[in-house]
C-alpha cells in the first residue's frame, strides 16, 4: 500500500514560492490504479518524481511517504523500492534484452546469474518475446518495446509503480493492448500504482484532477 500525507508542492521563482499542488492523504491500495490527470505545469510529473525519491531543483516540496507502513521520505531512490515507466526510454540502448534484464534484478534479487536469465526468460516467453532475447531495444516495435520496458521494472521486485504517460507514444493499434496488459499484470501481481497522463483514454481507477487546488481523496 502506497500513502502520501500532507503534500504540498511549491515552484521556487525570483525568491518565491508558487504553490503547484496540496493534498492532504491519497491512499493506494494492493493492485489499485490511480490516475493524476491536469494541464501541464500543475505537477503531476514532479509528484512522481518526489514519490521516486528524485532531488528536485526550484521545488519545495513537503510531505510524507509511507509504503507498505513504513515511512520512506527520507530514504534513497535504491532504497525506496519503486519501479518506473517513462513516455519513453526505460531500457539501457547499448544493452541486449538480456542484458538490461538481467541489469534490473542486479540491486535486489537473491537468484544466481543462472536463475536470473531462466526467471528473465520465463516472463518473456509469457510475453511472446522470447525470441527477442539476442537483440538490442531498437530492434524492438513500439508495443515490444513498452513491454520490455514493463517487464525490467517488474524484474526489479518493486513494491509500488509510477507510470508517467506510458502509453502516449503508441499508435492507436498498440495503446489499447498494451494499456489493458499493463494494468491486468499490475493488479495480478498486487502492485498499487500510481499513473500521470493527459488523455482519459488512458486513465485507470480512481481519476484525481490536479489544478493547484487542495484535494482530500
Amino acid at each position: 500500500m502506497l500513502n502520501i500525507r500532507d503534500l504540498k508542492i511549491e515552484l521556487l521563482r525570483d525568491d518565491q514560492a508558487e504553490l503547484l499542488f496540496q493534498l492532504d492523504e491519497l491512499t493506494v491500495g494492493k493492485g489499485e490504479v490511480v490516475t493524476l490527470m491536469g494541464p501541464s505545469g500543475v505537477g503531476k510529473s514532479t509528484l512522481l518524481r518526489w514519490v521516486l525519491g528524485e532531488p528536485l531543483a526550484n521545488f519545495r516540496i513537503r510531505g510524507q511517504l509511507n509504503l507498505n507502513g513504513e515511512d520512506i521520505s527520507g530514504k534513497s531512490i535504491a532504497q525506496r523500492q519503486l519501479g518506473m515507466m517513462f513516455q519513453k526510454g526505460g531500457l539501457f540502448p547499448h544493452l541486449t534484452i538480456e542484458e538490461n534484464c538481467l541489469f534490473a534484478q542486479k540491486p535486489r534479487s537473491n537468484l544466481n546469474c543462472i536463475e536470473q536469465q531462466e526467471h528473465a526468460l520465463t516472463m518473456l516467453k509469457a510475453l511472446g518475446l522470447d525470441d527477442k532475447w539476442a537483440v538490442y531495444p531498437d530492434s524492438l516495435s513500439g508495443g515490444q518495446y513498452a513491454r520490455v520496458a514493463l517487464l525490467c521494472s517488474l524484474l526489479a521486485g518493486p513494491q509500488a509503480m509510477l507510470l508517467d504517460e506510458p502509453f502516449s507514444s503508441l499508435d492507436a493499434g498498440l495503446r489499447e493492448d498494451v494499456r489493458q496488459w499493463t494494468f491486468a499484470l499490475l493488479q495480478e501481481r498486487e502492485i498499487p500504482t500510481l499513473l500521470v497522463t493527459h488523455d482519459i483514454a488512458d486513465a485507470c481507477g480512481r481519476v484525481i484532477e490536479m489544478r493547484g487546488e487542495s484535494v482530500n481523496v
